[in-house]
């Protein structure tokens, strides 16, 4: 994805409310050898942006001027009530730098797996998002989870997920491999199914509370 950004001459708390009231929103892009540069953005164009899913997970191109570079959204300021962005942040981006990031899960093929379409069963979403390492060349907008052979009382963990080539995960806490999707009967189902749904639930915990406490690592 690409943005136009417009080089910022003035900074400070009086500059960027006057910017903000002509539709612009103050930035600023740190990062790599370059020293960090203030920024600002049209407002409106910025908005729409953010709404995009792939704005969030993206290497994406920002041009200013005749220039163009690689960078991350980082950080994003709203107004508590107002539809204002009041201040965003990039993070330049190289190349040969692995990347610690969030990346969306996007699930399919629950429709077909066997506890939707004949076990009366409904698929519960625990973790939509999972965090990755990679080169920014290898960084995936999404990962794609197949839910096609979910049946009855079963669970699909952290580790069944199929990853791109060239990311890893970022594991954290104790639970090592956390359930991504569980199985759910629905409510008025058979009781025997039921039951046989609660006790699979109930046993995963048991087996994750079982777990030593380990310190987790902040990369």
């Amino acid at each position: 994805m690409k943005f136009t950004a417009f080089e910022r001459s003035k900074q400070g708390t009086g500059a960027s409310r006057r910017l903000r009231i002509t539709g612009r929103t103050p930035a600023i892009v740190y990062g790599g050898a370059t020293p960090p540069q203030a920024i600002e953005m049209d407002h409106n164009a910025l908005w729409h942006a953010l709404k995009k899913e792939a704005f969030h997970s993206s290497v994406l191109t920002m041009e200013i001027g005749d220039t163009s570079s690689q960078v991350l959204l980082r950080d994003v300021q709203v107004h508590p009530f107002k539809q204002l962005i009041l201040h965003i942040d990039f993070q330049r981006v190289d190349a040969t730098t692995r990347l610690h990031m969030k990346v969306p899960l996007h699930f399919f093929g629950d429709e077909e797996s066997p506890a939707i379409k004949t076990e009366n069963c409904i698929a519960n979403h625990v973790i939509s998002e999972i965090e990755v390492l990679c080169l920014p060349k290898d960084l995936p907008e999404f990962i794609k989870v197949d839910l096609s052979g979910l049946k009855k009382g079963s669970s699909l963990h952290l580790a069944e997920i199929k990853l791109p080539k060239g990311v890893s995960l970022v594991k954290h806490g104790s639970d090592k491999n956390p359930v991504v999707v569980s199985v759910v009967v629905v409510a008025g189902a058979d009781p025997e199914a039921a039951a046989e749904a609660d006790a699979a639930a109930a046993e995963t915990t048991d087996e994750a509370a079982a777990k030593p406490a380990e310190k987790a690592t902040k990369k």
